[in-house]
């Protein structure tokens, strides 16, 4: 019995469940997206792979010796620079 509380306990009797539902919701949330990377907007992973990605990358796991990198960065920038046709 709710003598001296009034109506209004009532009300909130049955709305505190549903705040509480939605806080740990939005705890639950904010874990996922923190952990994915969701607060950047798009995933990096999920951009298309560069030329120029693809060449660090590739220098970077040694398939490429320094030479061949700097070859094919001045190839690239020069083809950045050219007019499109």
């Amino acid at each position: 019995m709710m003598w001296g509380y009034g109506p209004g306990a009532a009300w909130w009797m049955m709305v505190m469940p549903v705040i509480w539902l939605v806080l740990i919701g939005l705890i639950v949330w904010a874990v996922v997206a923190l952990t994915r990377g969701g607060f950047r907007g798009r995933d990096s992973r999920d951009r298309p792979e560069t030329p120029e990605d693809i060449l660090q990358r590739r220098f970077a796991a040694g398939e490429i010796d320094a030479d061949a990198y700097r070859q094919a960065r001045e190839t690239l920038a020069e083809r950045h620079r050219e007019p499109p046709r």
